[in-house]
Formats: C-alpha cells, sequence, structure tokens
C-alpha cells in the first residue's frame, strides 16, 4: 500500500511539473504571474551574444522583433516553435527572432536547435539574468518589439496557436 502510494505521488508530481511550465517552487500554474515590462516601453538588452559567439546588436537591427523566452524542457515551449516553424512568421523577412534560452547553457540550446529546426539566434541565459529583467514566471514568453524596440505587446504562451496572435497591430 505504502509503494502504491508514493508511486501515484511521484507519478502526479511529474504529472504536474510537466504541464504547468511556468510553476516554480510550488507555486500552482497560472497564478501569480508577473510581467515585468508594458507595452510601449523600451526593451532593456539591446546586445547579446548568440550560442556561436556572434554579436547581436538590436539597435542595428530595421524591422520588427519577436523575442522568445523559453525552456527547452518545457512542453509549451515545445509546442510554440513547432508552431513557429508552421508560420508565415519563421518566412518573415523583415521580422527578426531571437530566443532566450532561461537556465540554458549553450549545449542545451545547440541540441534544441538541431531538434526543433531553429533557423534564428539562440541565447543562453543561463543564470536568468535577462529573464529575471522580465518576468517572474512562465515560459515560453513573447514579446513582440517595434522597429525602435518598444514593447508591442507581451504573451505568455502556455495555450495552443499562440503564434496566431503575434501581430504588431
Amino acid at each position: 500500500m505504502i509503494n502504491r502510494r508514493k508511486k501515484i505521488a511521484l507519478l502526479t508530481a511529474i504529472g504536474l511539473s510537466l504541464s504547468a511550465c511556468g510553476t516554480t517552487d510550488n507555486d500552482a500554474p497560472s497564478q501569480g504571474y508577473e510581467t515585468y515590462i508594458s507595452d510601449g516601453q523600451p526593451f532593456k538588452h539591446t546586445h547579446f551574444e548568440d550560442i556561436s559567439g556572434h554579436p547581436i546588436d538590436l539597435s542595428k537591427i530595421k524591422g520588427n522583433k519577436l523575442i522568445i523566452l523559453f525552456a527547452t524542457w518545457c512542453s509549451d515551449s515545445k509546442r510554440t516553435f513547432s508552431e513557429l516553424n508552421a508560420s508565415a512568421l519563421i518566412n518573415d523577412s523583415s521580422l527578426t527572432i531571437l530566443a532566450i534560452g532561461r537556465e540554458e547553457s549553450p549545449e542545451s540550446l545547440a541540441e534544441f536547435a538541431k531538434n526543433y529546426r531553429v533557423k534564428f539566434p539562440l541565447i543562453a541565459d543561463e543564470k536568468r539574468q535577462i529573464y529575471s529583467q522580465y518576468a517572474n514566471k512562465g515560459v515560453p514568453r513573447l514579446i513582440l518589439l517595434d522597429e525602435n524596440n518598444r514593447v508591442v505587446k507581451t504573451l505568455i504562451g502556455e495555450t495552443e496557436n499562440i503564434i496566431e496572435q503575434v501581430t504588431w497591430n
């Protein structure tokens, strides 16, 4: 009886952790999400280095930008990347897409890029220094920026078809 209870408790814990990519510690899914940047505000980071060591300067990139804060282990993040790959956004030459891996190493991001056919720059945020400037929890987070790097919209991508909500209107 005790072994059965332990198995049920373990399976329940695994299920909850996989179904709610945004939860941390003992938080309940979808509760307590905070976004630390609002529409119209300038995006705080403009200089990055991707996992291949190439510098990225958002201030020199023309057009709209889509910033994705994600985690490779998160089912919602994986679904968002699959949706993005199936969308017209992926081939839009006027759009720059960057993805920042929360608590991810360059190696884990390189493996993810291979598995999910990622063709845009990935940035490792191993110590959550970038992510913590924009949110307390929840991945994927999508931040839409205009040509001047001002926030147009923020989205929490824990629902299906989130890519359909990526518009600059």
